[in-house]
Formats: structure tokens, sequence, C-alpha cells
């Protein structure tokens, strides 16, 4: 596992208050970790902050699952 997939799972367990053995990659952040709407938004926020990028509105709602926010933070991050 690479070292932005570890902050991104780190972020999701901060902000989720999830278990880390729950954060698996098609884990769906509403229906596998319980998230509202206002985590989600925080979570994105979390992420523009730790990876030093926006990441609009249009693309965050394509974000359902964590491989999902993986594969775009890669894609972003190359």
């Amino acid at each position: 596992m690479g070292a932005n997939e570890e902050k991104v799972i780190d972020i999701i367990v901060d902000k989720l208050g999830v278990e880390r053995s729950e954060v698996t990659p098609e884990a769906v952040f509403v229906d596998d970790l319980g998230a509202d709407s206002l985590d989600l938004v925080e979570l994105i926020m979390a992420m523009e902050e730790e990876f030093g990028f926006e990441i609009a509105d249009e693309e965050a709602e394509k974000l359902r699952t964590v491989q999902d926010v993986i594969s775009f933070i890669q894609a972003r991050a190359s």
C-alpha cells in the first residue's frame, strides 16, 4: 500500500470514526461506513488540505467508494 493510500485511509478513519478494518477499497462511504452528506464534505475538505489541491464539486460527487478516492488522489498526485 502506498503512502497516499495510507493517508486516505487515515483521514477516513479519523473523520468517520470507523475501524481501520472497515475501510476496504470497495467500501461505500454512505452504505458501508455510515457517512452522511456533512461527513462527505468534511472528508473532501480534509483530502484537499492533506494533498494540496481542490476537488471540484462535480468530481467529489463521483467519489462513492474508498477506491474511488484513492484512484482520484493517485491520478491527481502524479
